[in-house]
């Protein structure tokens, strides 16, 4: 795409967040993700699955170790080499594609896609956001399942912080938290120190959807012909109890 560069497309920023980010309890939860993803979808061996922003693959090689036809999609290189390492080492095939969601089409159809661990909401217009909600709803044959997974306007506000400080791959993290608009927003700020005391800092903002508004726009904008709302993999309500949102969307 043509104009300012948006802060994920810089690939030295995921090479230096990416321990933080992905570290071992995220690839520890892989697995039991893509067995629900399975059973959203209603899936079988053999079916072809789009997993849209897939990053180092997490979620790519364990639905393949499902026995799925998997294609993952990311715009960082880096992530995409990584995938196909752990592919190789697990030894299954994944289909990898470096292209931007925004700009994402394929002449093959998906039974399934998914977008998952709170990949969304980043690009800098709301029609930026439902372009990569189109090209995955046109990327599924008729019936297909759409999971996505990420944050929520009420999740947000439920579990605001100012910030917090832990230790993680080895750094000390500290993170710093506002809000932009009327909720319409989340500014993050993470600062990595290493042992050497040596800092990097990155602030980014994630635009924040209500459950409900998400749920109607996959609907009325992006040619989903239903979608319903979880608290979670399991099915569990959204309701106070939510800890994330998993909106299934049928073409």
């Amino acid at each position: 795409m043509g104009g300012k560069k948006e802060w994920f497309e810089d690939e030295q920023f995921w090479l230096n967040y990416a321990p933080v980010m992905f570290d071992e309890q995220q690839w520890a939860q892989a697995r039991g993700i893509a067995q629900q993803v399975f059973q959203i979808a209603g899936l079988k061996k053999g079916n072809a699955v789009l997993d849209a922003c897939c990053g180092p693959g997490r979620i790519s090689v364990e639905l393949a170790l499902l026995g799925l036809n998997v294609t993952g999609v990311d715009i960082t290189q880096p992530f995409l080499d990584a995938a196909r390492e752990t592919a190789e080492a697990e030894s299954v095939e994944i289909e990898l594609l470096n292209q931007d969601m925004r700009q994402f089409s394929s002449r093959k159809k998906f039974d399934a896609a998914v977008n998952i661990y709170n990949s969304f909401g980043y690009c800098d217009s709301i029609e930026d956001d439902m372009k990569i909600l189109k090209h995955i709803c046109a990327s599924l044959r008729k019936n297909g399942t759409f999971v996505l997974e990420c944050i929520s306007r009420e999740i947000a506000v439920q579990s605001f912080t100012e910030g917090e400080w832990f230790e993680r791959a080895g750094m000390t993290v500290l993170t710093e938290f506002s809000v932009c608009g009327a909720w319409e927003g989340l500014n993050s700020k993470w600062i990595l120190i290493d042992k050497n005391g040596k800092r990097i800092s990155h602030e980014f903002v994630q635009r924040l959807y209500s459950a409900a508004e998400l749920r109607d726009r996959m609907v009325s904008q992006c040619g989903f012909s239903s979608a319903h709302v979880f608290g979670g993999f399991y099915g569990e309500p959204y309701d106070q109890n939510a800890k994330t949102m998993v909106i299934a969307a049928k073409k």
